[in-house]
């Protein structure tokens, strides 16, 4: 084995849905002026991994987060609709509040962590695993011996993507706290098992305000 390679995942900066506690889900909202600071402090930051390849999900606000890093870096988005968000269905563009009030039945089923009754049109965390996971396998085996690749994507899959990169089932989920607007991971392959170990977790660049989830585990994206 050659030397290690790394890949560093990123959460996309803030649209004003996130500020105001809206899923968003498919929903193609931009960055706010907070998201745009927020992107251009990490793609500084991860400008100093000199990264070799970058990919995005092609929703609006992942792809603007992904150009700050293109101009940070010179490299090219590769952009990927597998690494979308969860589809949150009919519950798109609801605060909690509002989601409670018009599905209170699939709400409660949701606090507890059931995917027993989902909000119609919405993606289940296996169906969302099915197509975000094997995108970033894809994108890790993309890179050369001892190379770093950056992948700008949502929060809700990135937890679930991330869960199944280091092999840990998706009920950890919940344990975790969910990635900042602008915060990333970092995955460094191991150099004797030829696999993958979490090095860094919910990392931010410093000195910008970072607008985090209303509920930890919510996928609101």
């Amino acid at each position: 084995m050659g030397e290690p390679r790394t890949l560093v995942l990123v959460r996309h900066g803030e649209t004003d849905w996130n500020a105001a506690g809206r899923a968003q889900g498919h929903a193609d909202v931009p960055l706010n002026g907070a998201g745009h600071a927020q992107a251009g402090a990490v793609a500084s930051v991860l400008r100093g991994f000199g990264p070799a390849r970058l990919w995005s999900s092609d929703l609006l606000r992942a792809a603007q987060t992904a150009e700050h890093l293109a101009e940070a870096t010179g490299l090219p988005v590769q952009r990927d609709a597998r690494l979308r968000e969860y589809d949150v269905g009919e519950r798109a563009g609801l605060t909690i509040a509002e989601f409670a009030a018009a599905f209170p039945e699939e709400h409660a089923a949701w606090l507890i962590g059931s995917e027993t009754l989902l909000v119609r049109g919405a993606e289940s965390i296996a169906q969302v695993r099915e197509r975000v996971l094997p995108a970033l396998q894809e994108c890790f085996s993309a890179l050369e011996p001892g190379r770093t690749g950056v992948v700008v994507l949502h929060a809700g899959c990135l937890k679930i993507g991330l869960l199944g990169l280091l092999g840990w089932p998706a009920e950890l989920g919940r344990s975790l706290q969910s990635i900042e607007n602008g915060g990333y991971c970092v995955l460094t392959e191991s150099g004797t098992h030829n696999d993958l170990r979490l090095t860094s977790y919910n990392e931010k660049a410093g000195g910008v305000r970072h607008g985090a989830d209303f509920v930890a585990d919510a996928p609101v994206g």
